[in-house]
């Protein structure tokens, strides 16, 4: 490895360009080669790396990047259901891969990740960035601090705009990305188990897709993505969470809202405002008190609130350093395989345990 870690990005498209955009924020960093079977995708990643684009090799096939020499390590930012054949590549290489959120679509796929990864010697990362948010790490940092004593409810709340259109629309359809509460709550489901520290037993869900993408077709097929849910997910320490989610609900003032109380206290974190209210029992209302939390180590916002970019900042000092990833293969697998459980509570009609999904 010369000065720079030297970055591949597998996928080009909204996250690939997110992740580049960032990377080129990092001190000691570097997107040298990007892939994706996409013309136009490349194209426009290319315009987007402006000045440094004279640096970037494109590629076709993720295949042709891997083999080029020119990356230590690669993004994997694929859509869903490619990760499990482009990361079954990646593990054959000695790279280190951060990919996107979900790991896989499958529990089955992402245990053929998790054994093919015996034995490589790269970091293998798991791109779920909502820890790095910083109001939610202040709120995980109150947590870990005893401010709210022993954690028992846990409540995540996402109320937003529709999926947005992807290239060949291919995040229309469940098959393709795991569905929604896979695809986009998997990093909640995480948040849940970051924050209590404890192991998911259960799940109870209820949803449907009711607003959203009923009107659009394509080859005659209409979207089959859930809009709207709730999710209750039992703990082993008797601790529970609540996910509520509503993606046709634009007019919101805070897109997320978070909020643990334990038999001490509560703390809560919204964003965007990133305004984190704490409060002891013993001091009742009057004794909460707010503050807007940044980070002031973040160069590039993004599209998350500067979460990206300080993981990438984590990446490259543990592959510097040869460190552990933040976010490992069993939590990447544990945070799909609670969306894959609260689909079939709703699809059932029933609690659905985890230990089931897991087959254990």
């Amino acid at each position: 490895m010369g000065d720079d870690v030297r970055y591949g990005i597998i996928g080009s498209g909204m996250m690939g360009i997110e992740h580049l955009l960032n990377i080129a924020a990092v001190d000691g960093a570097r997107v040298t080669a990007i892939a994706d079977p996409d013309a136009q995708s490349r194209e426009i990643a290319l315009a987007f790396a402006g000045d440094d684009v004279a640096g970037i090799a494109a590629f076709e096939h993720h295949g042709d990047l891997l083999s080029s020499g020119l990356c230590d390590a690669v993004v994997v930012a694929t859509p869903n259901m490619t990760h499990v054949d482009v990361l079954l590549d990646v593990l054959g290489t000695d790279h280190h891969v951060l990919v996107e959120k979900p790991l896989c679509t499958t529990v089955e796929d992402c245990r053929r990740v998790i054994d093919a990864a015996v034995g490589h010697d790269g970091i293998i990362w798991v791109g779920l960035e909502y820890r790095y948010m910083p109001p939610v790490s202040r709120l995980v940092d109150e947590v870990r601090a005893g401010t709210v004593g022993r954690v028992r409810m846990v409540a995540i709340r996402e109320h937003r705009f529709p999926f947005l259109p992807k290239v060949g629309d291919w995040n229309r359809f469940n098959r393709n990305t795991g569905g929604t509460l896979v695809e986009k709550c998997c990093h909640f489901f995480d948040l849940m188990n970051h924050i209590t520290q404890a192991d998911p037993v259960r799940v109870l869900a209820s949803g449907g897709q009711d607003v959203n993408h009923l009107d659009e077709a394509y080859d005659g097929e209409v979207p089959d993505i859930f809009d709207n849910a709730f999710v209750v997910v039992d703990y082993d320490d008797g601790a529970r969470a609540l996910l509520d989610l509503c993606m046709f609900a634009e007019a919101s003032e805070h897109q997320e809202e978070l909020s643990v109380v334990g038999d001490r206290g509560k703390v809560e974190a919204f964003l965007p405002g990133a305004e984190v209210r704490v409060g002891r029992r013993d001091g009742g209302r009057r004794g909460v008190r707010s503050e807007v939390v940044h980070d002031d180590r973040v160069r590039y916002e993004g599209f998350h609130h500067g979460s990206s970019y300080l993981e990438h900042v984590d990446f490259v000092t543990a592959v510097r350093e040869g460190g552990r990833p933040a976010v490992g293969l069993e939590q990447g697998l544990l945070s799909v395989a609670m969306g894959v459980a609260a689909h079939r509570s709703i699809d059932e009609g029933r609690p659905v345990a985890l230990d089931e999904v897991l087959g254990r």
